[in-house]
């Protein structure tokens, strides 16, 4: 692509008049490579002369020419611009040679060859099996979803994991409040039933905390397995498991494999990894203070934040006094499973739909063995997170945790007039308010998906092409998708429920409305949509309108926008591109007349809607959003 080839020319030049200089080469040259606000200045600019004065004390425009000069003839560049022009006090423009574009923009790819890809191991959804999913939850799996999407789309091997945490506190606290609550609400779905049980036996704990000791005896009847009670565990995270994965389904995510904790501890996972940490220094059993008794990994010095200390302890409890293992002590064992560290591996069965799950009584399969792995977590757990790659490298597997993603992200909250029509108190003033399972309020995923789709039929004015679930389903993914990853979503239903805008609903009847002009194109006789050179020759000959050039700079801009996008696993940045790409082609249709145009300019026309179709209908699929034909 010719930002990438744009990069290494530089690069080289830049290296060369350092050399010639007799100065030493930095390996990070902080190259910079901009998009001119001003169509005057051509695609693309770089202010690399002015970098180097500091270090070649010349006059900037001295290098800026030499610059010139070198990319004209470098052989990386042959052909992709028609001219390029030094501006004071230092820029080099460069203007793309559109019709070399045209003809070659079908071969650009932006990613690396055969040999630099990886097997990428993606964790994601990992929701706790004890009540219904709710849109915080969602966030996560449209994230991870998508990520996945990015790297397959890179050429990446992609393996998707889904965690479920059947050993944990809050499946505990369910299996208590089906056993010591009674909840008489009728539900259509198991999930609701356990949602309000989970909040119902939270109440009691607040009132008689002495019902706190049942979760505790639950936790170790679970953990030892084969007993009523655990087998009543079993049943509810496996049913929970069942309706989640639909839940998800609906938005087009789907999983590889589901890792149960409890295949964890019960095949030995967590023995092997404590032989190992034994042998290192950094963990060791604490004989005194208030951890005595617990075997702690201790943070390195150097990594120790004194400032964080009232969040985060400097040593991170694997083992309680109690012996009872923490979660992160558990999630270690699993990442060194994840990069095929560990003696021991697991066994799977068939949860059904393409999806194995780790079972003892399973059969072995290729899986795990990761290059590399992501974790889709909220930024509250990057503490321990911060403790798994600490582990790994203590454990001397430096190279393993430098693949380690931690991929954070802002939790969702409810705005003011949401959480009003949830029931809840607002007097405070406050612009925001938390979800809380444990207090049973939050949105549902499978209400919000109702709710859209009820909000979407009211609007349709025809029902070609998408059933209003599926779009319902669209739009509630882009928006989860198109905010900042760090961002904290504050989730405002009339927000989430628009169709205009910046929506998945707008998107794709965007790219409907190019489907239907080219199916029209297509009927018409002699469009000269085949000539390519023809097509081609049109921006120089012709001149372009505003509005397609607009059009047409966007798209040259893909292939490097999609490599920004994989390489800094950002999918809002996804969102924005074809946000604007779709404004602007809506832009071209409506002052540009493509079908009624004249014989010269029409074919080009249609080319131009052909590019943007198909670039369009890549976006969507990597946002998991459907392309349709028809709306």
């Amino acid at each position: 692509m010719i930002h990438k080839q744009l990069y290494q020319a530089l690069e080289d030049i830049a290296k060369q008049l350092l050399q010639e200089a007799g100065h030493a080469v930095s390996e990070e040259l902080s190259i910079v490579i901009e998009h001119p606000a001003n169509d005057q200045h051509g695609e693309y600019s770089t202010n690399l002369a002015m970098k180097l004065v500091r270090v070649l004390k010349q006059n900037p425009l001295t290098i800026a020419n030499e610059i010139k000069a070198r990319l004209v003839n470098h052989p990386g560049l042959t052909g992709w611009f028609e001219r390029i022009e030094v501006a004071s006090p230092g820029f080099v423009n460069l203007f793309i040679h559109w019709e070399h574009w045209i003809i070659n923009s079908h071969r650009q790819d932006a990613f690396q060859p055969e040999n630099d890809r990886k097997k990428v191991l993606i964790e994601h959804t990992s929701i706790n099996p004890n009540k219904a999913a709710h849109i915080g939850h969602l966030r996560n799996s449209c994230i991870g979803d998508t990520l996945a999407r990015m790297l397959k789309r890179a050429g990446h091997q992609v393996e998707v994991h889904n965690y479920i945490d059947d050993l944990g506190n809050q499946l505990a606290d369910t299996v208590v409040g089906v056993l010591r609550t009674s909840v008489q609400q009728q539900h259509s779905r198991f999930g609701d039933f356990c949602w309000d049980v989970y909040a119902e036996i939270n109440r009691k704990y607040r009132e008689q905390p002495e019902l706190e000791q049942e979760r505790a005896n639950v936790l170790h009847h679970l953990e030892l397995g084969h007993n009523n009670i655990a087998w009543l565990g079993l049943l509810v995270a496996e049913q929970m498991v069942r309706e989640h994965l639909d839940d998800m389904r609906q938005f087009g995510i789907d999983y590889d494999v589901l890792v149960w904790e409890s295949s964890i501890v019960r095949e030995g996972f967590w023995e092997e990894t404590f032989k190992r940490l034994q042998k290192t220094d950094l963990f060791r059993q604490e004989s005194e203070g208030k951890l005595a008794g617990c075997w702690v990994l201790k943070q390195r010095t150097e990594e120790a934040d004194p400032a964080e200390q009232t969040e985060f302890q400097g040593d991170k409890v694997l083992v309680r006094s109690n012996g009872i293992l923490t979660y992160t002590a558990k999630d270690i064992a699993y990442h060194l499973w994840k990069f095929g560290l560990l003696d021991k591996q697991f066994r799977y069965q068939s949860f059904g739909d393409g999806v194995w799950s780790t079972h003892s009584r399973g059969v072995e399969q290729d899986i795990g063995r990761a290059d590399m792995v992501i974790n889709v977590i909220d930024h509250r757990q990057e503490y321990p997170q911060q403790m798994v790659k600490q582990a790994l490298q203590a454990l001397g597997y430096d190279k393993q945790a430098a693949e380690l993603r931690h991929v954070s992200y802002g939790v969702v909250s409810l705005s003011r007039a949401t959480a009003e029509s949830l029931g809840i108190d607002t007097s405070d003033g406050r612009s925001s308010y938390p979800m809380s399972g444990r207090q049973g309020i939050g949105i549902k995923v499978a209400d919000l998906v109702a709710h859209m789709e009820a909000v979407i039929e009211a609007k349709r004015s025809q029902h070609e092409g998408l059933d209003s679930r599926s779009i319902a389903a669209a739009a509630i993914r882009y928006y989860l998708l198109k905010f900042h990853l760090q961002t904290e979503v504050v989730f405002d239903l009339e927000q989430a429920t628009e169709v205009s805008g910046n929506t998945g609903v707008y998107l794709m009847y965007s790219y409907a409305r190019a489907c239907s002009i080219l199916d029209k194109g297509r009927s018409l006789t002699d469009t000269g949509m085949n000539d390519i050179a023809a097509i081609a020759a049109f921006p120089a000959e012709k001149g372009l309108a505003p509005q397609e050039y607009a059009v047409l700079k966007h798209l040259a801009y893909w292939p490097e926008t999609l490599e920004e996008v994989v390489t800094g696993l950002a999918p809002n940045l996804l969102c924005t591109y074809l946000y604007e790409l779709a404004s602007l082609f809506n832009h071209f249709y409506a002052m540009c007349e493509i079908l009624k145009a004249d014989e010269e300019t029409r074919p080009f026309r249609l080319w131009l809607a052909g590019r943007y179709r198909d670039t369009m209908h890549d976006g969507l699929s990597i946002l998991g959003l459907p392309a349709p034909n028809r709306m």
